[in-house]
């Protein structure tokens, strides 16, 4: 029994000896004052990199015999609906993306002048619309001489609450589906008077959306509902994601609605193409 005991004893006590040994091995790692500005710790669980190697699929071809019926449709989508609150998401707003890929040459945008992208704009104009210049009077602190000196306001990106869209719906026969495809984006902004009274509402320019595309599929847009199932704004705009209104449809004489209704009626007219649209494909068919 004695021995018995003895062995366990040894045995514990090469047990903690070996720890002990294997502890000490560990080397400790060194500590230092500054720390790398890069090394920066983790804010989440994970690293998520599915944004970066995400592919942003083409577009189906279609040939143009397969389209047999198709309408232009210009929306207006208000980010300050509920719905479409991740537009003004602070941390990175959509116009804001559009902006800087404008100004960096990453994507192409158009003049105004019409909806048909025939002119384009150079990155320098584009990074000077909607800013401001104020006169402003200082005082020199050595000499106390007045100054005057004219000081430059960029864009606010809170001042873009609207963005028209100009989208094509077609019904294409080789799938017997009824698709919409957006064709062009465009910010709009508030004119003022100097006294800064509201005069109109007029689009900065014009994105070509194809063009776009892989631009947008690198922002991701706020998910309300889960957090670590991130969207992009491509995946926004081709799931339809937003809330819209129509402001005018294809016409013989390119009217836009606002030219001929006001108040409820501009909704309700805008609400019957809609309804229109929808009707002609649910006619298609024979149940």
């Amino acid at each position: 029994m004695k021995i018995y005991v003895k062995i366990l004893s040894l045995c514990f006590l090469g047990m903690i000896l070996f720890s002990t040994k294997s502890y000490a091995q560990i080397p400790e790692t060194p500590r230092t004052e500054a720390s790398d500005p890069d090394d920066r710790p983790l804010d989440g669980i994970v690293e998520k990199t599915l944004l970066d190697t995400k592919m942003v699929l083409p577009y189906q071809p279609i040939r143009e015999a397969d389209v047999f019926w198709e309408k232009r449709v210009w929306r207006v989508i208000d980010i300050r609906e509920k719905m479409n609150l991740p537009f003004a998401y602070p941390e990175m707003p959509f116009f804001s993306i559009l902006m800087d890929a404008a100004v960096n040459g990453d994507i192409t945008v158009y003049s105004t002048e019409d909806d048909k992208f025939s002119a384009s704009l150079p990155a320098d104009e584009v990074a000077t619309m909607g800013a401001t210049a104020d006169t402003v009077i200082t005082f020199d602190p050595e000499t106390y001489e007045e100054q005057i000196q004219v000081v430059r306001n960029e864009l606010n990106p809170e001042d873009v609450n609207r963005f028209r869209i100009k989208e094509v719906w077609f019904f294409d026969e080789q799938t017997s589906t009824l698709q919409a495809r957006i064709l062009g984006i465009a910010p709009m902004i508030d004119v003022k008077d100097e006294n800064g009274n509201f005069r109109y509402e007029k689009p900065m320019f014009w994105a070509y959306y194809p063009e776009c595309r892989e631009i947008l599929a690198r922002h991701k847009v706020f998910n309300q509902g889960n957090d670590a199932a991130p969207m992009t704004w491509e995946d926004t705009f081709e799931m339809r994601f937003f809330s819209s209104y129509i402001m005018k449809a294809s016409n013989v004489h390119d009217y836009r609605l606002q030219d001929t209704y006001s108040g409820v009626d501009l909704l309700l007219e805008a609400d019957k193409i809609k309804q229109e649209i929808f009707n002609w494909e649910h006619d298609l068919w024979s149940y």
